[in-house]
C-alpha cells in the first residue's frame, strides 16, 4: 500500500543500526504531525541512504511518500509506515521542491458548462 502524507516534523527519534542477513543497516524513525483539522501523529521510518539523503530536521514540513506494510513474528504482526521519498515544503525548502499542497488552489467555475472529464 502505497499513499503521501504531509505534516511538521515533530520528533527526531534515536538512529537505529544493526547487522542483518543483506549485511548493515540503519534507520532512522521520525514523528510526523498531519496538518487536518484533526492532526494526527504518526511515525514514520527513513532507511539506509535515504536518511543522509533527506536530512530532515524538527520543524521542516514535509510531504512523505510512503510504503505501509505489516509482518509477523512469532505470532505478532508489526506494521511500519516506511518513507521513500520525502519532499521539503514552506520556508526551509529550496524553490525547486516547493509545491502548492493539494486543495489549495482556486476554485474555477467552468462557466461554459462543457465536461471535460476522460470517463
Amino acid at each position: 500500500m502505497s499513499m503521501e502524507l504531509k505534516g511538521k516534523v515533530l520528533q527526531l527519534l534515536p538512529l537505529q543500526s544493526g547487522m542483518g542477513k543483506k549485511g548493515q543497516w540503519k534507520k532512522q524513525e521520525f514523528i510526523l504531525e498531519t496538518q487536518a483539522q484533526y492532526p494526527k501523529k504518526v511515525c514514520l521510518s527513513v532507511w539506509g541512504d535515504k536518511i543522509d539523503q533527506y536530512k530532515i530536521s524538527v520543524g521542516d514540513v514535509v510531504t512523505a511518500s510512503l510504503d505501509i506494510e505489516s509482518r509477523e513474528y512469532n505470532g505478532r504482526w508489526y506494521t511500519e509506515a516506511r518513507a521513500w521519498k520525502l519532499e521539503k515544503n514552506g520556508p526551509s525548502a529550496t524553490s525547486a521542491q516547493s509545491t502548492d499542497p493539494i486543495g489549495d488552489e482556486p476554485f474555477v467555475s467552468n462557466q461554459q458548462g462543457t465536461d471535460d472529464l476522460p470517463f
